[in-house]
Order: C-alpha cells, then structure tokens, then sequence
C-alpha cells in the first residue's frame, strides 16, 4: 500500500486532513463510515428512497443500516429510489 497524497472521503471525515492525504486507500476503506465515508463500503447509513425514505415501506433505521446494492435492487413499489 502506498500513500496517494490525496484523501478519498466523500464527506466531513473526522480524520486529520494531512493524516488522510497520506493513508493507502485501502486503509481509508476500512475505517467506519461514520468516521471516515468513502463511499467503500457496504452499508453508508445514508438513506436513497426518494423523499427522505419517506418512499418507503422500510423503517428509516433499517433503511440506514441496508447496503445500498439491497435498497436498489428493491421494487421501487417498495423502496423508490428513483432507479429504473
């Protein structure tokens, strides 16, 4: 693994920005969403039916905690994420 002098979070990350410019990807990967998101993992506690989840038959905690490729693959009669 090697540093890439850039950071790889796609939101506010609680890491120090010079800590995440030099982190290997892979390391930045495996750090909590909470913590650091990059997006990389499975479950981004981030909700993706349209209207807040409010387009959704899902509770709003269990829909935070699905991976995104399960709440895609969900009928938008269920789970409206917008996807065709």
């Amino acid at each position: 693994m090697s540093s890439t002098d850039k950071s790889h979070a796609i939101g506010e990350s609680k890491v120090p920005r010079k800590v995440q410019e030099k982190a290997p990807k892979g390391l930045e990967d495996t750090l909590p969403e909470s913590i650091h998101p990059t997006g990389g993992k499975e479950s981004t506690q981030k909700i993706h039916a349209k209207g807040g989840g409010e387009e959704s038959i899902l509770p709003k905690k269990v829909q935070e905690k699905v991976p995104e490729s399960i709440e895609r693959a969900v009928p938008n009669a269920l789970h409206n994420t917008g996807d065709k």
